[in-house]
């Protein structure tokens, strides 16, 4: 999910997409609440889905068998994007006793920019509590963008957050006043998921992996070092927590990413960059 909520002409999928799944291939994002609810909750629409995928693998199945071998390989990738809609199909059909108590309301068509990523955060978090999805990210702004933006009750003004901190010395007021945003609505999410009982007495956030972060710890000399993270939830007792955990000079941020892999009993030997794990953050 994406609160980035219009386009920005000048900026490339690179910086407004932070999922992928291959090289070159993004997983776009979704930005418009109306359009995410209605993918996650609204039957209808699961319904048309349906018919289209249908109709789209047997149109698939007619034509891979006059196509060569290379062009197979080409056509596999498309088909397995399909089979991935009609799985996703499959589970929510299975689901609809749980989708019906859902305790979200379809979103209004405009929000103020705080209500509006709350309201992301608030989906994001239904769907893992349902299980739509076991795996989710919230972009809460694209990785550059210039576009002036109203922060109601926050900022008396519309301001570029992306400018702002390319001269904090000028900002530094009103770029503390979003950092304390940002940072209260991810507590307030932390919050919600620990009132979600689970199975064994357990809850939500005791079985989750939540980090909030950035892929950059200066805006001004746009340097990644130094990067301040906050990983949150139990990890399913896989995580020690209550403790500030400081890497050596040089740790590439994937070696976080490749210890919550292996949280996630997902044993990969690498991932990306990584030189290993960041033993420290494990029970």
């Amino acid at each position: 999910l994406s609160c980035n909520d219009h386009k920005n002409n000048i900026e490339s999928i690179y910086f407004d997409n932070m999922s992928w799944y291959n090289t070159g291939h993004v997983a776009p994002s979704m930005r418009n609440a109306r359009k995410v609810y209605d993918r996650l909750f609204g039957t209808r629409s699961n319904t048309r889905f349906r018919n289209i995928t249908d109709l789209a693998l047997g149109n698939a199945r007619r034509l891979q068998r006059r196509l060569s071998t290379s062009d197979r390989r080409k056509f596999d990738e498309y088909l397995e994007s399909i089979r991935t809609i009609e799985k996703r199909m499959d589970r929510i059909d299975s689901m609809k006793s749980k989708l019906a108590a859902a305790s979200i309301k379809r979103p209004a068509e405009h929000l103020p920019r705080n209500e509006y990523i709350h309201l992301m955060g608030d989906l994001l978090v239904t769907s893992l509590q349902i299980g739509i999805t076991n795996v989710g990210s919230l972009m809460v702004g694209p990785e550059r963008w210039t576009t002036p933006t109203n922060w109601e009750g926050i900022l008396d003004k519309p301001h570029s957050h992306h400018a702002m901190t390319h001269a904090p010395q000028n900002h530094l007021e009103d770029l503390l006043k979003l950092d304390r945003f940002h940072v209260s609505a991810y507590a307030r999410l932390l919050k919600r998921m620990d009132g979600i009982e689970e199975a064994g007495g357990t809850t939500l956030l005791d079985n989750t992996i939540f980090t909030l972060g950035a892929g950059m710890g200066d805006g001004t000399t746009h340097q990644y070092n130094d990067l301040p993270l906050v990983v949150a939830g139990g990890g399913g007792g896989t995580l020690k927590l209550g403790q500030h955990v400081h890497c050596k000079t040089g740790t590439p941020l994937s070696n976080l990413w490749l210890t919550q892999l292996r949280c996630l009993g997902i044993e990969r030997k690498s991932y990306a960059d990584s030189t290993g794990t960041i033993a420290g953050v494990l029970a």
